[in-house]
């Protein structure tokens, strides 16, 4: 790790290289979102994690996160990584940023993006996008609209003025990915029960089977990687990566919130929700201890969270753009109703969408579900 302070006017920027400042760094974002009435505290325990070298992520990729400071005070953060995974698949000459959290200040902003522009462009890159916490399939995108309700699980957050100051440095939007919001008891379109009645017994939708765990998992991620194989920015779930979500399904997740779609016997698509459990957590204030385990626990498994998001879904590319894809999208998300009911579930994120995936976005909006919330992902090229 490259060991340097820079210096711009009275902003310092410090790499993080021990405990003290990743400590600071995960901290840092309470002086932003103190006041905001809508923010959630993430876990403590879960960011270590996330920046540890337990990090499946660390096996492909290279990371640098950096503070800026005024005086002796943290006013903002950033990261810079490279993908060895992305550099194999795309040979762009890539790097990515995230982690971004900042005062409403134009010298933080520039002191930030400038040291991840140039130790990328130390690394060889000469384009970078962002943001991404890490990786494509993990928080990415900054909230452009949307800013008053609460983010989901695994969705981020940000004040308004973030876009603004990113923007006003010269980084254009490169992609928009959108958050769909649905009623859990959505009335189902008459021409969809035409369609999944015209289906027959060749097509089969069943839950994730808890005897069969091990398997399942693996098909899931078989189904997710090939099904978005085609899809901008697209990075394929590493086994590892894929074993995490893994082990929150294990304990956090009814076998009915993972539905597997079989055409012949055929695993052709899938839908995995999560209970949100940001709504779980919001008044833990990062802590787990001496009593947050108990409140999450009880508010998972007792009252259950009244909202959830789907964050997995997929459809086979052979199966894309057939009206027997379109079928299996509104089947499993059909599947999902009773559980929902079942746990409580009022309202259902549908995140992220790719703005460009008009066959999605028409079945979800044949559906009744409204996009709430924009995220942007930007890109600058690096002279």
């Amino acid at each position: 790790m490259k060991s340097y302070t820079q210096h711009l006017n009275s902003v310092r920027i410090i790499p993080v290289q021990d405990r003290r400042t990743i400590r600071q760094f995960i901290r840092f974002p309470w002086a932003i979102y103190q006041n905001d009435p809508v923010w959630v505290p993430p876990l403590f325990l879960e960011r270590r994690a996330h920046l540890s070298h337990w990090n499946p992520y660390f096996t492909h990729a290279h990371v640098q996160l950096w503070l800026a400071v005024r005086g002796r005070q943290p006013v903002g953060r950033i990261s810079a990584q490279i993908d060895t995974l992305h550099l194999e698949q795309f040979h762009d000459r890539t790097g990515f940023w995230g982690m971004l959290e900042a005062e409403d200040h134009p010298e933080t902003f520039r002191a930030l993006l400038h040291t991840a522009e140039t130790w990328l462009q130390q690394q060889g890159m000469n384009r970078l996008r962002g943001p991404f916490n890490f990786s494509i399939n993990e928080e990415c995108g900054l909230l452009v609209e949307g800013f008053h309700s609460p983010p989901m699980i695994m969705m981020g957050h940000a004040p308004s003025y973030y876009a603004t100051q990113v923007e006003a440095l010269g980084h254009h939007g490169r992609m928009d990915t959108l958050a769909y919001q649905i009623d859990a008891g959505f009335e189902t379109p008459p021409f969809m029960q035409r369609v999944m009645d015209r289906m027959g017994t060749g097509v089969r939708i069943r839950p994730l089977r808890r005897f069969d765990f091990e398997r399942d998992v693996a098909l899931l991620r078989d189904i997710f990687n090939d099904a978005w194989s085609d899809n901008w920015g697209f990075l394929p779930f590493t086994e590892a990566e894929f074993n995490q979500i893994a082990q929150a399904l294990k304990w956090f997740v009814d076998d009915a919130f993972v539905q597997i779609a079989e055409v012949n016997g055929t695993p052709a698509a899938m839908i995995v929700a999560f209970p949100n459990i940001n709504e779980a957590i919001r008044d833990c204030n990062g802590r787990l201890f001496p009593f947050g385990w108990l409140k999450l626990l009880w508010r998972l498994k007792i009252t259950h969270p009244k909202t959830a998001r789907i964050p997995l879904m997929g459809v086979r590319k052979q199966f894309q753009r057939t009206p027997l894809g379109i079928a299996l999208a509104y089947l499993l998300i059909n599947a999902l109703r009773v559980p929902g009911a079942k746990h409580g579930v009022e309202t259902v994120e549908l995140s992220w969408i790719l703005e460009t995936n008009t066959a999605m976005r028409n079945i979800l909006q044949s559906l009744g579900a409204i996009p709430y919330k924009r995220y942007r992902i930007y890109e600058k090229e690096l002279a």
